[in-house]
């Protein structure tokens, strides 16, 4: 198993375990729509995502509150879609 292999399977187990049903659904419906697609620098700006409360995250996606200049770009424009979360 590669390097990256391990990263991914720990990412997606991060996301899909966040401690709400509501953050499960958008972080880890996030890494199932997107993961296929990245590379080691777009895995890394998704750990370090994972690393935020909840909270946070949910109101960046929804656009409530500004993310930090560190997640600006198309991965942040990509999570405020929403287009990846189950109705």
């Amino acid at each position: 198993m590669s390097d990256l292999s391990i990263r991914l399977a720990r990412a997606r187990f991060r996301a899909w375990h966040r401690g709400t049903r509501e953050a499960d659904l958008m972080i880890g419906g996030f890494f199932d729509h997107h993961h296929t697609h990245w590379n080691a620098a777009d895995l890394a700006w998704f750990e370090a995502l994972l690393d935020e409360d909840d909270v946070d995250i949910m109101a960046w996606a929804m656009q409530r509150q500004p993310a930090p200049q560190k997640f600006a770009g198309p991965q942040l424009q990509a999570l405020e879609k929403l287009d990846y979360v189950p109705r």
